[in-house]
């Protein structure tokens, strides 16, 4: 688990400084700067969903839900709370589109909305939520602040966080970093948070509403394919970096909190701008996934031994392909001949472990 120590050196900047006298490059965050990066922003939103399924109370449920609810929509729009809390899910939401609207205050005449594109998988889990466990869908949202606060304290000391972490402003704050790290223009990034923009460095390029719309989009397509995502991908920052005379060995602390490493030469690290606490993405191809059954982890000298259950087989003429379901609910895929799945006699729901060594892996840079 990451350490206050790493807690405090997350690659951004504090939102003080977001009316245009940051840059997008990865800064220091100060000490007392409270917000979580992308892992801990996952884990504190995994905290959420297992607490929401956990009670065998339906009423209790679904009231754990609008929290879920209420969290999701704060942590990929970066919404404020009272701007969430006002929302009609059935006409401020474009479940097709997968856009929020916030309009301005409900009185004004000002019927202008400030759009903000959402990740298609929490997009449709909203809707799926809305659909199954409210019935007074209008009303979906309007819960009390206080308690909601208090609940976002609670999940943010569960995950060993400190509690203010988790403030529905900290999320906030942690939202707008996020999209800065992952190179979103400025003006973007303020028009998402409701930001008035006057006095824009004169370095930032001034983009027009179709630009702003592509670029949301893209960003928000990469963002859903990140985290639902292909097999054999492991979204992460690097954790360390072991530099040698010829090659560096990374590790990579991934969002189901276990650590990938890999090997790279000290000019592909130079050239890629490795670092840690850099995002990265690393890619294990399927023959290289070596599967051992048993409950036991196995003794070799792969770095890289993940557990977990055999989701599905698909046998072909010459190969198979095994999916298996690894601890933090990433999918894994394994690629053998057919005589060597004969040899593993491995079926469907059986606990393995995927192996793979440091060699076999390709980084890309986020």
């Amino acid at each position: 688990m990451p350490t206050d120590t790493d807690r405090r050196s997350i690659h951004a900047t504090d939102m003080t400084d977001i009316s245009g006298k940051i840059s997008n490059a990865a800064v220091s965050i100060p000490p007392d700067a409270r917000c979580l990066d992308t892992i801990q922003l996952t884990r504190l939103e995994q905290s959420f969903r297992e607490w929401a399924g956990a009670s065998p109370r339906r009423d209790v449920q679904d009231s754990r839900k609008r929290i879920l609810m209420i969290f999701l929509l704060i942590r990929y729009t970066g919404a404020r709370l009272n701007e969430v809390l006002h929302l009609n899910p059935l006409e401020n939401m474009d479940f097709n589109n997968h856009i929020v609207f916030f309009r301005k205050i409900p009185s004004s005449d000002d019927l202008s909305a400030r759009e903000v594109r959402i990740p298609e998988n929490i997009s449709s889990e909203i809707k799926i939520m809305m659909e199954k466990n409210f019935t007074a869908r209008k009303s979906a949202l309007a819960v009390d602040a206080a308690h909601i606060r208090r609940k976002f304290y609670e999940r943010s000391a569960a995950c060993g966080f400190p509690k203010e972490y988790g403030a529905p402003d900290a999320i906030r704050k942690s939202r707008a970093i996020e999209l800065m790290q992952h190179n979103m223009p400025l003006p973007l990034v303020q028009r998402i948070l409701g930001h008035s923009t006057p006095n824009l460095a004169a370095s930032y390029v001034e983009f027009s509403e179709e630009d702003m719309r592509r670029l949301a989009i893209h960003f928000t397509e990469k963002e859903s394919h990140r985290k639902t995502s292909a097999r054999n991908m492991f979204f992460g920052k690097i954790r360390n970096i072991r530099q040698g005379d010829i090659q560096s060995i990374v590790e990579i602390l991934t969002i189901g909190e276990f650590i990938i490493t890999t090997v790279i030469t000290n000019d592909s690290r130079e050239r890629l701008g490795l670092k840690p606490g850099v995002l990265i993405t690393a890619e294990v191809k399927a023959p290289w996934v070596i599967l051992h059954r048993g409950d036991t982890e196995p003794l070799c000298t792969a770095e890289n031994r993940l557990r977990g259950s055999v989701e599905r087989i698909r046998r072909g003429e010459t190969t198979t392909e095994y999916v298996v379901r690894i601890f933090d609910g990433a999918s894994l895929c394994a690629v053998t001949s057919r005589d060597d799945d004969h040899r593993l006699d491995i079926n469907e729901n059986d606990v393995v472990w995927a192996i793979f060594n440091s060699f076999a892996i390709v980084l890309h840079v986020e």
